[in-house]
């Protein structure tokens, strides 16, 4: 009895132990894929650089904004591990970018050298895919599937919709990233707005007031009797 008990209950805690030690991978041919992203400040006639090591048959996916700063707009541009420019957007408030990787480090810059008065908040997210080791891990974990027939389970099958589940969890994460720097930067334009409708309804009301006392002085002045009373 306490055999069969232990045949029966011995895969299912080997499938429980095979999750939590099964490194994360994406859901496409379980490759992993990494994001990240960062929000930081270029001051005016600046220009920064980031660099993001890659290997071969990884794809590398760039999206970034800028939130805040005068015309919204900066120069980008993308260079392979041999120096080769990829891409080069020039005074653009957005921009989304994919390229198939190669070994090294890319470097990716932002340039605000073409402002001397404004600075610029600026917002990137990095997409990493196939970027894991693949062939053996998926060999060493495929062989713990014997047994679990015992449970009519495949392993596969569950691991694949894990995987599938947390693909589309880290495309959420992704989506709810890219709508609050969208909502950032709605607000900025939004503030930056409301300030200048301030300012130009203050110099109008000036304008008015100004433009009525003259307005009262020049009447005031037609019924004037100018004339002298000799006594």
């Amino acid at each position: 009895m306490g055999t069969r008990i232990l045949r029966l209950v011995g895969p299912a805690l080997l499938l429980l132990l095979l999750l939590l030690l099964q490194p994360p991978v994406g859901a496409a041919g379980f490759a992993q894929s990494l994001d990240g992203d960062f929000t930081f400040t270029l001051p005016a006639g600046r220009t920064e650089c980031f660099f993001q090591p890659m290997r071969a048959g990884a794809s590398l996916e760039i999206e970034y904004q800028v939130l805040d700063g005068a015309g919204l707009d900066v120069d980008f541009h993308l260079q392979s591990p041999k120096g080769v420019t990829l891409i080069f957007d020039q005074r653009k408030s957005d921009g989304v970018h994919t390229v198939e990787a190669e070994d090294g480090d890319y470097m990716f810059c932002f340039d605000n050298t073409f402002s001397t008065i404004s600075e610029k908040v600026i917002f990137f997210e990095l997409i990493l895919d196939n970027v894991g080791e693949e062939g053996q891990d998926q060999e060493d974990w495929k062989k713990y599937i014997t047994g679990t027939d015992l449970l009519d389970m495949k392993l596969e099958d569950i691991l694949e919709s894990i995987n599938s589940v947390k693909a589309r969890l880290s495309r959420s994460v992704q989506i709810q990233n890219l709508l609050k720097a969208f909502e950032a930067r709605d607000r900025n334009i939004q503030e930056s707005n409301f300030d200048r409708v301030n300012f130009w309804s203050m110099v109008n009301l000036g304008v008015m007031v100004v433009v009525s006392a003259v307005q009262v002085y020049m009447l005031k002045s037609l019924f004037e009797d100018k004339r002298k009373s000799r006594t």
